[in-house]
C-alpha cells in the first residue's frame, strides 16, 4: 500500500540512540527527503560526544557545530579561489577521457611475426605518451567481462587536443589499424557545488584527478532529470546530504566526478575506484534508496575494468 503524504510527513527513520520527544518533533519538521541522513548525521556527532539520549539542545549544538564548521570551510574555499584568480591563479582543470576498444578478431590470424611488430609499435606510441608530462594513461582490460569493449585506455591532459594527436597516432600503427572506438567519453574537471555537511573538513580537489590507486575500476556516464535543475540549490544540496552520507559509509571506494556538460551527450562521467568490488554493489544498491535517485535520467552503460601495465592489457587481447 502506498504510503500517503500525511504518514510521509510523519515519518521518523530508525534510530540508534534514545530520543526524547521534543527531539523527534523537531526531526519530523525536517524535509522528509533528507530527514534520515540528518537523524544519522545527529547521532553520528552524539557518539562521538558520548551523548546517549538526544535532546533538543544537543540537536541544536550538532546542527550548528556541522553546519557552522562546513559554512565557514566553504567560505575559506571561496576566499582563497578568489585570491589565487586575482593573483593570476586560477586552478587549470584537466580533460578527462575514456577511450574503449575493440579488437577485430581477424589481428589474431595474422602471421605471428606480424602481430608482434604490430604490437610492438601500438606499444611503443602508449609508453611514449605515459612517460610525457603532457598526459597521464592507465590501461584497463574488459575481455571476458563485456562483449562490445575489450580494452579501455583513461587519459588525462590540460589540453583536449592531445588525445586527438595521441589517436592519430595510434591509428596509424599495424594494431591500431584493426582496433575500434566501440565508446568514448569526454569530460573535465570541476569542483563540486556541493559541500559535505557530515564531514566538513574533508576536503575533495575534483579540479585535479590523480588515479589508479586500486585494481578495480567501475564507469559510467550520467544525466540527471531536467527537474533536477529546477530545485533550489537549497533542496539540492539537503538531498545531496542524503547521497554524500551513503558514500562516506564505504571509505574503500574512491569517486571521481568529472563533467561532461556542452561537451559531450551526458552530463557527467563518474569513476569508482576500488580494491573491493562488493562495496561497490553495495554502494549503487544503498544509493538506489536515496532521494537524488529519483532524479536519474540516465546511468548506463556501466564498465567494469581491471588495472592492467600497458603490456599486460595488450596481452589479454590474445596476440
Amino acid at each position: 500500500m502506498a504510503i500517503d503524504d500525511k504518514e510521509l510527513e510523519e515519518l521518523m527513520p530508525p534510530t540508534t540512540l534514545d530520543w526524547t520527544e521534543d527531539a523527534i518533533a523537531r526531526m519530523k519538521n525536517v524535509p522528509f527527503f533528507v530527514r534520515k541522513s540528518v537523524v544519522r548525521g545527529i547521532e553520528q556527532y552524539a557518539s562521538d560526544k558520548g551523548i546517549a539520549l538526544i535532546d533538543d539542545e544537543v540537536v541544536s549544538r550538532a546542527r550548528q557545530e556541522r553546519e557552522g564548521a562546513a559554512i565557514a570551510d566553504r567560505q575559506a574555499q571561496a576566499k582563497a579561489e578568489a585570491e589565487a584568480a586575482e593573483n593570476g591563479q586560477g586552478t587549470r582543470r584537466q580533460f578527462v577521457n575514456f577511450c574503449f576498444y575493440k579488437l577485430d578478431p581477424s589481428f589474431r590470424r595474422l602471421p605471428k611475426e606480424e602481430r608482434d611488430a604490430a604490437k610492438k609499435e601500438f606499444l611503443e606510441v602508449l609508453e611514449e605518451y605515459d612517460s610525457s608530462n603532457k598526459m597521464i594513461v592507465l590501461s584497463y582490460s574488459m575481455v571476458g567481462l563485456r562483449s562490445d569493449v575489450d580494452i579501455m585506455l583513461w587519459r588525462i591532459s590540460y589540453e583536449v587536443e592531445e588525445f586527438q594527436k595521441m589517436t592519430t597516432r595510434l591509428y596509424q600503427t599495424g594494431l591500431g589499424a584493426y582496433l575500434t572506438i566501440s565508446s568514448n567519453y569526454l569530460s573535465m574537471t570541476k569542483r563540486s557545488m556541493y559541500l559535505d555537511m557530515f564531514n566538513p573538513e574533508h576536503e575533495e580537489d575534483r579540479t585535479h584527478i590523480i588515479p589508479g590507486k586500486a585494481k578495480y575500476l567501475f564507469i559510467y556516464p550520467f544525466t540527471k532529470k531536467r527537474e533536477w535543475y529546477l530545485l533550489t540549490k537549497y533542496t539540492r544540496q539537503g538531498i545531496m546530504d542524503e547521497h554524500i552520507y551513503v558514500g562516506n559509509k564505504y571509505p574503500s571506494v574512491k569517486l571521481n566526478t568529472t563533467y561532461s556538460f556542452g561537451i559531450d551527450d551526458h552530463e557527467f562521467v563518474v569513476a569508482f575506484e576500488t580494491d573491493y568490488p562488493q562495496d561497490f554493489l553495495d554502494l549503487v544498491m544503498d544509493l538506489r534508496e536515496t532521494e537524488g535517485s529519483r532524479f536519474t535520467e540516465n546511468d548506463i552503460p556501466i564498465y567494469t575494468c581491471i588495472a592492467m601495465s600497458l603490456e599486460d592489457t595488450l596481452n589479454t587481447l590474445g596476440i
